[in-house]
């Protein structure tokens, strides 16, 4: 299977040496990343919100050593935010935030992790968006999901990602269902053990319907973060099901991947969130999205081929 090995293709420094160095690499990494600094990104998130699309960003970096490198993480999302306020986006252009940006996995990374997001959080409400928390390996989701917890009590808006291939995922997903948060359903990109997830895609399809199926008829508001045209088929049948009207769900997709569908589902009147990620530090991003869906593999030779 190719997911595994690019997974631990993203943990290795030669690795990133070599895919970095490479001539062709720069061509397929500026079609996914929208460029390196918060100047490259603005006219990129223009021609999106007029396009009728919607947008939440991510500084990509997660390899956070010290505590000064997580306060600049923060400090790049209130310098996004700050760029963000004249477009007068609202909630049409939120944030997504990798907890591990914030220190999360430094001594102390909790409180550490929560004092850093929390300005961002703040920061983002003052301009009538909003920020959800990023999904990041098993072992880091209880700091996670607490963390979102307490930016609930004054942010209710605060979101958070769950992916389809872990075992726990399903008592997750009613728990935030029933209380009415904003929740992202992935299937996951992380390699984690068979005690923790699914491994077999077919598994992982079956858990991410019937967590859907949580999400639609919950009294959240749910995020269909994926690319599969059955499960996006799928998505829309169990709104349908739950009675739900299109501006009371959304669906998601990366910046660079299969945009004639997401032009297809604004035409047709839903809710069509582009993940966008930019900066320097693009690497371990740019590998998971491979190991995500192998699949994606072809989107990107194809990008070499064909501009549009």
């Amino acid at each position: 299977m190719l997911g595994p090995v690019i997974l631990a293709a993203s943990r290795s420094d030669r690795m990133r040496r070599l895919v970095s160095a490479a001539p062709v690499t720069k061509q397929v990494v500026d079609r996914f990343i929208a460029g390196e600094d918060v100047d490259d990104v603005v006219p990129v998130i223009r021609e999106l919100a007029g396009q009728g699309l919607e947008l939440t960003m991510d500084v990509v970096g997660e390899d956070i050593t010290n505590p000064t490198q997580a306060a600049a993480a923060r400090d790049a999302y209130l310098e996004l935010i700050d760029r963000l306020k004249p477009l007068e986006l609202g909630t049409r252009a939120e944030m997504s935030v990798k907890l591990s940006m914030f220190g999360q996995a430094l001594d102390g990374g909790h409180d550490l992790a929560l004092a850093n997001v929390r300005p961002v959080v703040e920061a983002a409400a003052e301009i009538g968006t909003t920020v959800t928390l990023d999904a990041e390996d098993h072992t880091t989701l209880d700091s996670m999901f607490a963390i979102h917890e307490e930016l609930r009590k004054d942010f209710p808006q605060t979101g958070c990602v769950i992916q389809a291939y872990l075992f726990r995922t399903e008592a997750d997903a009613r728990r935030l269902a029933a209380n009415g948060s904003r929740v992202r359903l992935v299937k996951g990109a992380y390699k984690e053990p068979g005690s923790v997830a699914y491994l077999d895609k077919h598994e992982i399809d079956r858990a991410y319907v019937r967590i859907l199926r949580t999400l639609m008829e919950g009294e959240g508001y749910p995020m269909i973060g994926s690319h599969d045209p059955r499960l996006i088929a799928i998505g829309q049948e169990l709104a349908h099901r739950a009675g739900r009207k299109l501006d009371e769900y959304e669906f998601q997709m990366l910046y660079g991947i299969r945009t004639e569908e997401h032009l297809r589902l604004v035409a047709e009147g839903h809710r069509m969130r582009v993940y966008t990620a930019y900066g320097t530090d693009w690497y371990g991003y740019f590998m998971r999205r491979l190991a995500e869906k192998p699949a994606n593999l072809r989107f990107f030779a194809r990008s070499m081929l064909t501009k549009g």
